[in-house]
């Protein structure tokens, strides 16, 4: 804690500042861990002196600066070495630089933001090693200059030093530097008028799931874990009106969100693209050599990504370094994350010239690799001697290792240790699992909290913790042979590849793999590190169906090296978020279009013209690009993979693709592709006439076998919808058209029935929802009805028809000779009217099964549909009356026409409150029918212990009858039954 003199209680403000900001043995400002080289502290803040000379508080501001200059270790004497675990005074500016960007995003630091706007809480969250806990501490200094109040103080609280702490009371946690002050902490806390409480490192405090909610505490006085005081000081029940800045890993910041009030949420994000290239100029001599590093590190986006965190930064600076100086080609290290981290690992341990291997290093490896798996599963990342113990390994067996700083000492505390960065500990806990040693004769982790390699793939210990991830990527990444012996040979180990074995390995052809627990996307991301084409083929054998959601470049690299060997995939989905494929002009495409690849592999471009490669597999069937964001090259290159001759493609689907030009390029594509049977495209195309001429070009081919068209959101001009629906007239292959939502109006509606009554039109299934037609429009569709021997299904649904509309509609349903046998007019403005027409329809019309008359309000013309269902001529199979405001009062009379009908086999009355009266009534009457009903859908609460009687009664005496509890407001798809696709 820091207070000014003008404290009323000076003594205890001089102890509050050695307790606070400054305590020595634990708690001084110092930068490790979580960001290993922080920028060198110059602060620039002007002494201030009053008639005593310096206050109190700038008098340990100035030894703060003495301190970290100190743990600097800026001895002129020194030579600077490759590799420090403290910060290197040549790269001060760069840190300096990152951090103070970062302070400008903290509100309460800003003298921009008034007191009254500024949030009392702020979490800086950001991935392992990006400078977190470098930021919370530079905040604890600055907070001092940007207070207005005289009295003032601040508190550091590290959970990591936390979880050791046994219960106690809230006085004794922030003066547990220095006890003798537990007594007056609190009386200075209730004087000062702003006060900061930094808790660094939320994600490692050690708690059971959901204690921190629901356990809380509003006594200073009153002994408790200290999780829970810490939780109590984050929901306000501690110094209610503190200012709190929380650091936290992206996994805990869920939970995290659930303790505290309206933060501010502020990422952190490392280094920027701009400081890696600084900081690669930095530490390269050679110009041209540190920018073909640093191209070669950005065509990996996953080490690039992970370049952010100044500890691999330096790491990749000084593996590309070692490597270029030997003159050798940087792009096959930062192939993968693994292959760089194992190369920097195997370059710290060159074997002698002799080329003897070191066996001493077996031990050291074997307990860095233990210790590094029993900190994944345990979460720990900062470890002691007592943690060696029931490992068995002594401090001594990790000295090569902190010698190479792979390893690295605390700086507080002599006796402690931690990996150079998360990453690192993640990548030797894989090798864990892989790694074979002379005398080892069972599993080395059954005794420790070290859980086998199935469970290291299981999503429920995933979402416990998150860190696994990473080391199964890593897993998979030594599962390469060529990696394999580079390990052996450097460290004269013996690598075992069974686990890969382990994780492929099938039971039974139902049971899919251990790895595919993850998701396809996550394996896929293992299999790329492996970079072996034979696994990867291995691994995908069965695969037939294959759904991703590219997010990052990384997982277009990952996918387009892994689908090209998926040879048996039959279905394919790609959803492509926007940034993942550059806007690039049409011009960058000529190359591509000859076969001349102009830029490296890793380029976007490339990675998704291999990617599109597997729309030319024989195998595949079916492919979805739906709410997809390409660039025009990037469409271009898939339709001329579509265009090949090996390409049998039968189904195609783009729905809300962009740009808006790519559904023109796939109608090109597509013309004469003889294979194609399927095809929807839908989205915002707002001027459709080129679009709809190209489909017409389509659909005339004489090559052309399209069945089912779907064509969603068009919009044109009436004399354009003629390009298509002319095409009708003649006998070719299109059964199924479905415009749905496109602006067709009641011209572009009278267009379409001249051509469907033409006799060689081949449309059976037609869906108009929502075209923005009108009852003016019924009287060609009533007369189409009449004519067309084929169309058997018609959607109407969203459409305002009215009861004048159904009444004209049925006069071309009661033709006997009428094929229709669907027919939806859900939302269509049906009322009591509408209802009497429908129910005289019923009694004489002998081909319509299927009537959906969902979200109409016709509650006042129930009567007369029940009235059709007990005439013996009814034949309807389903009847919907979703969401059309019946109630209890009707029920009774569903219920006699129910036990009088003879062929409904499917009533859908969701969304209906019916009350627990009306669900009575029907489920009593059907209770000991004998009748055909099969599926009765009811809003009903199946929880009642009434409703749950009965519901048992009725299954045990109609065991045939299926009661769907309709749960929810969404209504169901209107007639996704039209339009089956292979």
């Amino acid at each position: 804690m820091s207070c000014t003199e003008s404290s009323p209680i000076p003594g205890i403000c001089a102890k509050g500042l050695k307790m606070g900001i400054e305590t020595r043995k634990c708690e001084s400002v110092r930068w490790q861990h979580e960001s290993q080289f922080p920028e060198d502290r110059h602060n620039q803040m002007s002494p201030v002196e009053d008639a005593q000379g310096l206050t109190m508080e700038h008098a340990m501001l100035r030894d703060l600066e003495e301190s970290l200059q100190k743990e600097a270790g800026e001895e002129e004497d020194k030579p600077a070495s490759a590799w420090k675990s403290t910060f290197w005074p040549k790269d001060s500016d760069i840190f300096h630089d990152v951090t103070q960007r970062n302070q400008k995003l903290i509100p309460f630091l800003s003298p921009e933001t008034g007191p009254e706007a500024r949030p009392r809480t702020v979490v800086l969250h950001g991935a392992a090693g990006v400078g977190k806990t470098t930021q919370a501490k530079r905040t604890l200094l600055d907070w001092t200059e940007f207070s207005q109040s005289p009295l003032h103080c601040a508190f550091y609280l590290s959970c990591r030093e936390l979880n050791h702490m046994i219960p106690c009371t809230f006085a004794e946690l922030i003066s547990k530097d220095c006890p003798e002050m537990q007594d007056v902490a609190l009386e200075v806390l209730t004087q000062v008028e702003n006060v900061l409480f930094v808790v660094d490192g939320f994600e490692e405090l050690k708690v059971p799931a959901g204690v921190l909610i629901h356990d809380i505490c509003s006594d200073w006085n009153q002994k408790k874990p200290v999780p829970i005081l810490l939780s109590s000081l984050l929901k306000r029940k501690m110094v209610a009106k503190a200012t709190l800045l929380v650091t936290t890993r992206p996994e805990a910041l869920r939970e995290l969100l659930l303790l505290v009030e309206q933060p501010r949420l502020v990422e952190v994000e490392g280094f920027s693209e701009a400081d890696r290239e600084q900081f690669f100029l930095r530490h390269f001599e050679d110009t041209d050599q540190a920018l073909r590093a640093l191209d070669t590190v950005k065509h990996s986006p996953a080490l690039f990504h992970m370049g952010a965190a100044p500890a691999v930064c330096q790491l990749l600076c000084t593996s590309l370094k070692l490597l270029m100086d030997g003159g050798e080609d940087p792009g096959l290290a930062c192939q993968t994350t693994t292959s760089l981290f194992l190369r920097f690992l195997c370059d710290q341990f060159t074997p002698v010239p002799s080329g003897h291997s070191q066996h001493h290093l077996r031990r050291s490896l074997k307990a860095l690799c233990l210790l590094a798996a029993q900190g994944l599963w345990t979460q720990v990342s900062l470890f002691d001697t007592e943690d060696l113990e029931p490992l068995e390994v002594e401090e001594a067996d990790l000295h090569p290792f902190l010698d190479k700083h792979v390893l690295q000492r605390d700086r507080d505390h002599e006796d402690c240790f931690s990996f150079i960065h998360l990453s690192m500990q993640q990548f030797l806990a894989a090798a864990f699992y892989i790694l074979r040693f002379p005398g080892d004769s069972k599993w080395q982790g059954s005794m420790l909290d070290i859980r086998g390699v199935r469970e290291l793939f299981s999503t429920e210990a995933r979402a416990r913790n998150p860190q696994l991830a990473q080391a199964g990527r890593f897993l998979w990444g030594l599962l390469n042979r060529a990696r394999a012996r580079e390990l052996e040979a450097t460290f004269s180990c013996q690598v075992s590849l069974e686990a890969g074995q382990e994780l492929l390995k099938r039971t039974s052809e139902e049971e899919e793999p251990v790895l595919w627990a993850v998701g396809l996307l996550e394996v896929f991301h293992c299999l790329y590190e492996s970079q072996d084409p034979e696994l990867v083929s291995k691994a995908t054998a069965a695969l037939k169906d294959a759904s991703l959601h590219l997010t990052t470049s990384q997982d277009l690299l990952s996918c387009s090296f892994c689908l090209r060997h998926c040879q048996d995939l039959q279905r394919l989905s790609l959803r492509v978020a926007k940034g993942v494929l550059p806007e690039e002009t049409m011009a960058v495409l000529e190359p591509y279009l000859r076969g001349v690849r102009s830029r490296p592999d890793s380029e976007p471009l490339c990675l998704w013209m291999d990617l599109c490669s597997v729309v030319s597999n024989k195998n595949l069937r079916a492919l979805d690009i739906s709410q997809s964001f390409l660039s025009e090259p990037a469409v271009r290159l898939l339709c001329d993979c579509m265009t090949h001759i090996s390409c049998r493609l039968q189904t195609v689907t783009a729905r809300s693709v962009f740009p808006e030009t790519a559904y023109q390029d796939l109608c090109l594509a597509l013309v004469g592709k003889t294979t194609l049977t399927h095809l929807t495209l839908g989205g915002s195309v707002p001027e459709a006439q080129m679009l709809l001429l190209l489909l017409g070009e389509t659909l005339k081919h004489n090559q052309c076998r399209l069945q089912c068209l779907r064509l969603g959101l068009c919009s044109a001009p009436t004399q354009h919808w003629s390009y298509v629906f002319l095409t009708l007239q003649a006998p070719y292959s299109l059964t199924c058209l479905d415009l749905s939502d496109s602006k067709l109006l009641d011209e572009g509606a009278k267009l379409l029935c001249a051509g469907l009554r033409h006799p060689t039109c081949p449309v059976q299934r037609l869906s108009l929802e929502n075209c923005q037609l009108t009852e003016a429009c019924c009287k060609e569709v009533s007369v189409t009805l009449v004519v067309s021997q084929r169309l058997t299904h018609l959607c109407l649904a969203k459409n305002d028809l009215g009861d004048n509309g159904v009444e004209t509609l049925c006069e071309g349903l009661r033709y006997p000779y009428c094929q229709l046998q669907a027919l939806v007019l859900r939302d269509c403005s049906v009322g009591k009217r509408g209802c009497r027409q429908l129910s005289t329809l019923l009694r004489e019309n002998w081909t319509l099964s299927h009537l959906d008359l969902g979200l109409n309000p016709i509650a006042a013309g129930l009567w007369f549909l029940c009235d059709a269902l007990r005439n013996p001529n009814f034949h309807l199979k389903y009847l919907g009356l979703w969401g059309c405001s019946l109630t209890a009062l009707h029920c009774q009379e569903l219920a006699s026409a129910l036990l009088s009908n003879q062929t409904l086999e499917t009533l859908d009355l969701g969304q209906n409150a019916l009350g627990l009266s009306g669900v009575t009534v029907l489920l009593e009457a059907l209770r000991d029918s004998s009748g055909p009903l099969r599926t009765l859908r009811l809003k009903m609460d199946a929880w009642n212990a009434k409703v749950q009687e009965v519901l048992r009664e009725v299954k045990e005496s109609n065991p045939g009858l299926t009661l769907d509890s309709a749960v929810g407001t969404k209504a169901p798809s209107c007639c996704q039954f039209f339009f089956s696709t292979p």
